[in-house]
């Protein structure tokens, strides 16, 4: 299993994350592609610092959403959604080439990435954007227990997917992350998100906030790196990943 975070939200004089402190304990980095953060600054300066620590780069389009992060649904017809992606990945890839590395998966944020998850539409969108761009590229969407439908669906644009945890955020019964708007949605206990994530890697399981086991097939574990609590969880979880123990 791997570790990524979303990284290169900076913009302009705005600072958010500690991007140096936490490219060197993860595997991937989810670049932001400069419609929900970031600038062309930022990206460049996120993809050396990538190339630096052999961290594998990926493409984290959003909704054009400066004001909100990203975080607030903004809808679109298909043909729209898909150049606004198109848009944002070729971006990332005209730097990453220019700085010798490559694109070589997408993951959409926030609101965008919880809308696919949601709705097939967006879905089959976010697919035909990053196939059009280049079906070699993998996207990156939320491990669910029945993922049937999305590997259908992407199947037919030849899409590989990768399938994300999320280190720190309580699940839905239904497998679906708790929203942002819950009190609940985020766990910031350290020991609690590190025994979760021990549990998931012994018994391929995580718990709903309403404590209903939730099997999943995990290939990438993401984590947050934007305070130097996070930091220190980010080494730690690099640590177990690298050197797990039975419960």
């Amino acid at each position: 299993m791997k570790l990524n975070c979303d990284l290169g939200e900076s913009f302009g004089s705005w600072q958010k994350g500690l991007d140096s402190e936490v490219m060197p304990h993860i595997d991937m980095a989810n670049i932001a592609c400069g419609f929900h953060a970031s600038d062309p600054l930022n990206m460049q300066k996120t993809v050396k610092l990538a190339r630096q620590h052999n961290v594998t780069i990926g493409a984290h389009p959003g909704y054009p959403d400066l004001v909100g992060f990203g975080r607030r649904s903004i809808p679109y017809e298909a043909d729209e959604l898909v150049a606004i992606i198109q848009y944002q990945i070729g971006a990332l890839q005209a730097i990453c080439a220019n700085e010798g590395v490559r694109v070589a998966y997408v993951k959409p944020h926030g609101a965008l990435y919880n809308d696919m998850m949601k709705n097939n539409d967006i879905f089959t969108a976010v697919c035909q954007a990053v196939a059009r761009v280049d079906d070699s590229l993998a996207l990156m969407i939320q491990a669910i227990p029945e993922p049937a439908a999305f590997d259908a669906i992407a199947g037919q644009y030849r899409l590989g997917l990768m399938f994300e945890a999320f280190a720190d955020r309580n699940y839905q019964d239904n497998g679906l992350l708790t929203p942002r708007s819950d009190t609940h949605a985020v766990i910031t206990e350290p020991k609690q998100v590190l025994a979760r994530c021990q549990h998931l890697l012994n018994t391929g399981e995580l718990l709903s906030l309403n404590g209903k086991p939730l099997s999943l097939e995990v290939d990438t574990l993401c984590v947050h790196g934007d305070n130097p609590a996070a930091v220190a969880l980010v080494k730690q979880l690099q640590l177990l990943i690298h050197h797990p123990v039975n419960d």
